[in-house]
């Protein structure tokens, strides 16, 4: 068991700049974008929700995401989820919070994502499928069945999208799992909310 002194999770916000509050529809763009680099590390990795409330313990969150309840209601507040049974609306500190979750989750299978990513490399310049490497098209499959059964819009989205997608969150998490990744990936969170961009 690793000994090491975690920092208060106060601390590490400052990493995280915040020009101005994000109104609803940028916070509606930063949710659903979070909660789809957890399902594309679901997808690739096998994640699931242990492994995550073990990031948040690993990170000192606890407070933010206490247990598999909490976790999913974060995650249920995704505008593009089903349902609106566990909605709750997300604040600034709980975005922050899942970010360095999903950065420490692609930081500990950054060999994975690394192995994924070559091999999309070496079949794009080959002019082959990404489905034709079984990694990559596991990792496929279960991003589009998942998306499709979880997703308020998924069974009407067409699986090119899907797969553009999947592969889109594969290269991010890329950048999200090195050093510096979770500055990187919260500045991205606001340029694509300011933007208006939507995630799919």
């Amino acid at each position: 068991m690793r000994s090491t002194v975690k920092p208060p999770a106060s601390s590490q916000w400052e990493e995280f700049p915040l020009p101005s509050q994000p109104d609803s529809g940028q916070l509606d763009n930063i949710k659903a974008h979070l909660d789809l680099i957890l399902l594309a590390l679901e997808a690739l990795a096998g994640i699931g929700s242990e492994a995550m409330l073990q990031a948040a313990t690993d990170l000192n969150l606890e407070e933010m995401v206490s247990d598999r309840v909490a976790l999913w209601r974060l995650r249920q507040s995704s505008p593009l989820r089903k349902g609106q049974g566990g909605r709750k609306k997300l604040d600034v500190e709980e975005a922050r919070s899942l970010v360095l979750i999903s950065c420490h989750l692609a930081k500990q299978h950054q060999e994975l994502i690394r192995r994924a990513v070559a091999l999309l490399e070496q079949l794009t310049e080959q002019n082959k499928e990404p489905h034709q490497a079984a990694l990559l098209g596991d990792y496929l499959d279960k991003f589009n069945n998942t998306y499709q059964e979880r997703m308020e819009e998924g069974e009407d989205t067409p699986p090119d999208i899907l797969t553009h997608l999947a592969l889109k969150l594969l290269i991010d998490l890329l950048f999200y799992g090195a050093p510096g990744g979770p500055r990187r990936f919260w500045l991205a969170l606001l340029d694509r909310s300011r933007d208006g961009v939507a995630a799919v």
